[in-house]
């Protein structure tokens, strides 16, 4: 045969989309891996024409599971973010999101079975090591993707899927903050640089004479704004002790602005290199987490709760998200979990085709 079948998923998590497989219907290989997923989505292309993605960076993203070998976890999520118009794959970060939709394909696939009307899976996030608790909605032992949870950014309602993050303080870096510092200041502005969940740069948006509630359009198209951002991204991740991220979407970047909706803080969030339309589950962590560390670039945008667990609203492009944070103030500023509530629906199911030059199955 001239192309390869594998079998797969094509979901929603959360506000992403994109194919869920099987670890084991791929190839173990990590470059064999990477052309795999880049034929797979059409990466290369401005709307992946020849290949399953959406041409935007939150719809060529894959998620592969397969049974945990570790006593405390029920399944391994390995994530994939392929880019749209490079052929280049980054397997450094993990994705929220996508994360949102692996309870729901763990059960389609067989590899967990339900359990009453709530079915809780323990999720390891394979590329940053991170355990999640993922709350399914299974009525008399059955999945459903019906219900009346609805998230920013999805239109109408579906089921709803608590998750519940632990573990995530330093998970790219080993570090809450990376730098050692509240705050750096790199090519005249002064960020952030925190790692909860997902290593983030966070500036203020003021600092670049922007006020933090711009559309996506008007964000995507100030590339003056985007160059440099970019170049202060890139210094942040040396001091990071990331390495040369100019290939790699992490670190992200983050604007944040005082509340204009009733929420805890504005914020708006980048791929790096295009907007986010919505907020990244794993984003809204390190957010939610700047904003209620004292000393950070937040400082003076919001009015900081004094109890812990607090519920952190983030204000972004297409509406809000809630964090629930469980912290400790009594040195400084710990994580101890963070809880979102997002859906999933299972869009098709069948099998994909790769040329088999690439990879015959084997």
């Amino acid at each position: 045969m001239s192309q390869t079948a594998i079998p797969y998923l094509f979901m929603r998590g959360g506000t992403s989309r994109g194919p869920y497989f099987r670890r084991e219907d791929l190839p173990e290989d990590l470059d064999q891996l990477a052309k795999v997923l880049i034929a797979v989505t059409g990466s290369g292309h401005r709307l992946n024409i020849d290949g399953i993605g959406g041409g935007d960076a939150v719809t060529t993203k894959c998620a592969m599971l397969s049974k945990s070998d570790r006593a405390d976890a029920d399944i391994d999520y390995f994530f994939a973010q392929v880019a749209v118009e490079e052929q280049l794959v980054d397997f450094k970060p993990t994705c929220g999101n996508i994360l949102s939709g692996v309870g729901p394909a763990a059960i389609e696939m067989g590899l967990v079975t339900p359990t009453g009307d709530e079915t809780e899976i323990t999720i390891h996030a394979v590329n940053t090591g991170a355990l999640v608790k993922a709350t399914i909605t299974t009525p008399n032992g059955q999945l459903t993707y019906d219900g009346d949870a609805g998230i920013a950014g999805v239109p109408g309602s579906s089921a709803p899927v608590k998750l519940s993050f632990m573990g995530v303080v330093g998970s790219a870096t080993g570090a809450f903050l990376p730098t050692g510092k509240l705050r750096d200041e790199i090519d005249g502005i002064v960020v952030t640089c925190m790692d909860v969940a997902m290593p983030v740069v966070l500036a203020r948006a003021a600092d670049f004479g922007l006020t933090g509630y711009e559309t996506v359009a008007e964000l995507d198209g100030n590339r003056t704004f985007f160059d440099r951002f970019e170049a202060i991204r890139i210094e942040a991740g040396k001091r990071m002790g990331m390495g040369d991220c100019s290939k790699s979407v992490t670190p992200k970047f983050a604007l944040l602005a005082a509340a204009q909706e009733g929420g805890t803080i504005a914020t708006r969030y980048f791929m790096p290199w295009k907007t986010h339309p919505t907020m990244a589950v794993t984003g809204a962590q390190c957010i939610a987490s700047c904003a209620l560390t004292p000393g950070s670039v937040a400082d003076g945008l919001l009015t900081r709760p004094d109890s812990s667990p607090a519920e952190v609203v983030l204000e972004h492009a297409s509406g809000t998200i809630a964090v629930l944070v469980d912290f400790d103030t009594s040195d400084g500023f710990a994580l101890n979990a963070a809880g979102l509530v997002r859906t999933a629906r299972k869009i098709a199911a069948g099998e994909v085709f790769v040329p088999a030059t690439l990879w015959d199955g084997t």
